[in-house]
């Protein structure tokens, strides 16, 4: 049974055991005075009482999206699948304590829009919903939260800390379901997965455990970026590179036992207390004579190797480079060739250590300032030159990051990439567009080995156990009892925890199962596609491929639709600092999910970012109330003519006439062939738009307008109701992937207000896609309806130009070369025009009056509707001074700006050139004006 309205307050028992409540509109939406009947509750309700005359989504919108999740619609039937066809996609996690902005919402609706077609094409289509445990961030946002109550996580210990994440995990993690629910996005929650559920645990400890045991994982003392406020190593990609003013310091090194002294380029010289070498290049012959000789260190009278090594640049500075390996990862690469020491300076706080000497337990930049003041003191500090430096940040805190030498796991990168290329060349993975591929080679290309272990709490710890007996390690997919080297029970996990990059990598078939081979698993991986943003192509993406080829041998999808980004409407990237960031809850409360929706996917042309305007969502708006309008209009009609029972009745058999029936379905058979197009290749912006005309248009603007003048009180189901109904449903159906909520509300009330629908699909999410043509129309008689469209314009325009009065109907006559228009289409056309016409034919001998002409037709406005005596009427020549007026006005005001040195100098380019344009346009249409002045003088 369909569920009952939003606004029906029922009593009884429910088949979905939900008593619906009314939802009040937000203050934007005026509250509707009674409520909405349940059609299937009460099939004698005629069509004019659904549908209030104000377009409210809040009345409806909160009760599909429940009903979709209670009615168990969106659940993927493996078994039905396998006898099928499978479209499958997994979402990409967004993080557990976050919540949604605009972004994921646009990427959300994409998604839907693919999994929507998919799913009325009549695949068996799986949409897996899920959160990501996001280690640093989520630790980050608990930590916070234990600070208010004037705790640490230290004072907690481990274990008690992680179960206040997970506590906090259960409270605040709900809002993204939320957030995805009121979005309208078609998931299965059956399936809804969390990155640290039970299942998925296991899957990252068995592909640690693969590989391990292959040698891709290894341990190791290796230089990592160091973040001193999340007290963790981050990879190369968490971290954003930025060039700020520096210095460039020349720091004086005497040569032992001689009066040479060699000067070094540095710009950071705090760090030169962990000096163990300086060297020069090979060929570098200013040098050569020092080959083998020591340096003293300046400030810590330390003797240290003068070596010769390629890496240096003669070019740079004096050619001349000191050598920290615990502090710099270039440095690191040469002590290990030459075999240098490693003296650790600087520590995982970002304080001087202990080998700083007297500088020990200043803050890093405090030392640097104190390092020069006794370099100038001593004689030692050459000189100072100014110099940009790149410096590297934490991603998500924005703290500089430390290169440190420390312990950590990495992966070994190179193998796994070469097979993620091979399957991008050959084809088993397509990038739609292909623009992002060369970016995707060049990366995995020059691809460095990834360092997997953080310093953390919260995440997968990994699955090692160090014995504290014979100091051997095991790693294991579950915890020994016993050392396996000596027997003995003193073992001790791993504190460190993976990347949570690491467990995302598994995604799409940990989701699924893996690694048993479970039924999900079997059907729907590879997954078919996936839709996701530039921005995470390396930190994500890359690594899908890369472990799901190793850990499953196949590929983790088929396609990859990369989008841009959304960005406000200066195009500046959204940004809490900036203000500037988009809630959605909030834009869909105010403009509906619909018109949201609409508006981002007309703005989603493929691969270019998004600059998200108010306006956009507000035109998304009056396109939902269009279409609220013209089925009202349609419902009210059908009541006045007696069409209570309409069903659909197989293949369409249109007569030439009515014409607008054989030109609507003409276009709406364009329109379904554009849209499939469109979506086929992920162009959501082209279906969106494609849409947009055709129901616009074509539909509201032309055929509604023509068909209001058919219908006929009482005349049951005829031609014109056949036609326009079947059209309309087929609308609806081809809408749908895009606004889902409107399409349902309207669908619901058309197909399940008539007794002869009982057999339809419960939702319009489960009817089919169009595909096809519905119908074949007679192209002559949508020809015919083009000419008339060609006719109503060219009244209209003759009307504006000549600033004739709109409300006045005008005596004209048009002659038509081929064609003579039936006696109700020639009636359509001069109730449409506001005409008294006149039909003729061959060509127009007398010209007096006004003429607007084309290859087909003539249209003339008599004469005296114009003029009287030769002169324009009185009210005509009235609108025409009035009209003038006001562009005179703009002219002047437009001049003022452009003459203005202060306005220009601050105003944006595109400012400017708008006001130019403008001027340009008013100094046409004043002319136009002037010029239709002169002709009656």
């Amino acid at each position: 049974m369909h569920p009952p309205s939003p606004g029906v307050v029922q009593s009884g028992p429910h088949p979905l055991k939900h008593n619906w409540q009314f939802v009040p509109p937000k203050p934007r939406f005026r509250p509707s005075r009674k409520p909405v009947p349940n059609p299937v509750l009460d099939a004698t309700l005629r069509f004019s009482m659904q549908l209030e005359k104000v377009y409210e989504p809040q009345r409806f919108e909160p009760h599909w999206a429940q009903w979709w999740i209670d009615s168990g619609i969106y659940h993927a039937d493996a078994k039905r699948a396998q006898e099928g066809r499978a479209f499958s996609i997994v979402i990409p996690p967004p993080n557990v304590t976050g919540s949604l902005h605009i972004g994921h919402m646009f990427e959300h609706t994409m998604m839907d829009a693919a999994v929507r077609w998919h799913r009325m094409k009549g695949a068996v289509t799986l949409w897996l919903p899920g959160t990501d445990h996001a280690g640093i961030g989520t630790q980050m946002v608990v930590e916070r939260h234990l600070k208010t109550e004037g705790l640490t996580r230290q004072q907690l210990g481990r274990e008690e800390f992680e179960r206040r994440v997970w506590q906090w995990k259960e409270e605040y993690g709900g809002r993204i379901k939320e957030q995805i629910r009121r979005e309208g996005a078609s998931v299965d929650w059956s399936r809804e997965r969390f990155t640290m559920d039970p299942g998925l645990s296991r899957a990252v400890r068995e592909t640690f455990v693969r590989l391990w045991d292959k040698g891709l994982i290894y341990r190791g003392e290796y230089m990592v970026n160091w973040c001193p406020r999340c007290h963790t190593a981050i990879s190369d990609l968490e971290t954003i590179h930025e060039a700020v003013e520096g210095n460039l310091w020349y720091v004086r090194y005497p040569v032992r036992g001689t009066n040479e002294s060699i000067v070094v380029a540095t710009t950071r010289p705090e760090t030169m207390l962990g000096d163990t070498a300086v060297v020069v290049h090979p060929d570098d012959d200013r040098y050569k004579h020092l080959h083998g000789e020591t340096a003293t260190l300046p400030l810590m009278n330390r003797q240290i190797p003068i070596l010769a090594d390629p890496m240096v640049d003669p070019k740079f500075g004096t050619g001349v480079v000191k050598v920290t390996p615990a502090h710099d990862p270039n440095d690191f690469e040469v002590a290990k060739r030459h075999g240098l020491p490693f003296i650790k300076v600087i520590g995982e706080d970002a304080r001087m250590a202990d080998a700083a000497g007297a500088y020990a337990g200043l803050d890093r930049f405090e030392a640097r300032k104190r390092v020069i003041a006794a370099l100038q003191e001593s004689g030692e500090l050459v000189k100072t030159e100014p110099y940009t430096v790149s410096i590297s940040k934490c991603e998500r805190c924005k703290t500089i990051v430390e290169p440190l030498v420390s312990t950590q796991w990495f992966v070994q990168m190179k193998p796994l990439a070469a097979k993620a290329m091979e399957a991008v060349r050959s084809g088993r993975i397509r990038f739609v567009p292909d623009d992002r591929e060369a970016l995707f080679f060049q990366w995995m290309e020059n691809i460095r080995d990834w360092c997997i272990s953080r310093q953390l709490w919260w995440g997968h710890r990994i699955p090692a156990w160090h014995c504290r007996n014979c100091d051997r390690m095991t790693v294991a997919r579950e915890a020994p009892g016993t050392c396996p080297h000596c027997h003995s029970t003193q073992l001790e996990q791993d504190s460190d925890v993976l990347d949570t990059w690491f467990s995302s990598g598994l995604w799409p078939f940990s989701t699924l199962g893996w690694p048993d081979e479970t039924e999900d698993l079997r059907t729907f991986y590879p997954t078919s596609l996936l839709i996701t943003g530039f921005d995470i192509l390396f930190f994500w993406v890359s690594r899908m491929i890369m472990l799901g080829l190793e850990m499953t041998g196949d590929v983790p999808f088929r396609e990859i639709h990369i989008h841009g980004l959304v960005r406000d409407a200066e195009k500046q990237k959204m940004s809490k600092t900036k203000g500037n960031v988009i809630d959605p809850l909030v834009i869909m409360d105010r403009f509906g999910t619909d018109a949201v929706r609409i508006a981002l996917l007309l703005s989603a042309a493929a691969g270019s970012d998004i600059a998200l305007k108010e306006d956009r969502m507000e035109a998304g708006s009056g396109f939902a109330n269009k279409i609220w309008n013209a089925s009202r209009l349609l419902f009210l009609n059908m009541e006045r003519s007696g069409v209570h029972d309409w069903a659909p009745d197989g293949a369409l058999t249109l007569a030439p006439d009515p014409i607008e029936d054989a030109w609507i379905i003409e276009r709406l058979n364009h329109a379904i062939a554009t849209v499939n197009r469109a979506l086929e290749v992920h162009r959501y912006h082209e279906a969106a738009q494609a849409l947009w005309d055709f129901v616009w248009r074509e539909f509201c603007d032309w055929y509604l307008e023509v068909k209001k003048l058919r219908f006929r009180e009482g005349s049951g189901i005829d031609a014109h109701w056949q036609a326009a109904l079947a059209v309309y449903e087929t609308m609806l159906r081809l809408l749908h992937p895009l606004m889902p909520f409107l399409t349902e509300e309207l669908w619901q009330r058309l197909m399940h207000g008539s007794v002869k629908n009982k057999r339809q699909p419960k939702s319009v999410s489960l009817a089919s896609y169009p595909m096809a043509p519905i119908a074949e129309p007679s192209h002559e008689a949508a020809r015919e309806f083009a000419l008339l469209q060609q006719v109503v314009t060219a009244a209209r325009e003759l009307r504006a130009d000549h600033k004739l009065d709109p409300k006045a109907v005008l005596p004209a006559t048009v002659c038509l070369r081929e064609f003579s228009f039936a006696g109700p289409d020639l009636a359509a056309i001069a109730a449409l025009a506001k005409l008294e016409l006149q039909q003729r034919s061959g060509a127009l001998q007398d010209h007096k009056g006004i003429v607007r002409s084309s290859s087909d037709f003539d249209l003339q406005i008599h004469a005296t509707a114009v003029a009287q005596n030769g002169s324009l009427t009185p009210e005509a020549r009235g609108r025409i001074a009035k009209d003038m007026a006001g562009q005179e006005r703009a002219i002047a005001n437009s001049e003022r700006q452009l003459s203005d040195p202060v306005f220009l100098s601050k105003a944006p380019e595109k400012v400017v050139a708008g006001i130019r344009a403008k001027l340009a346009e008013y100094r046409t249409q004043l002319e136009k004006n002037k010029r239709l002045l002169e002709g009656f003088d």
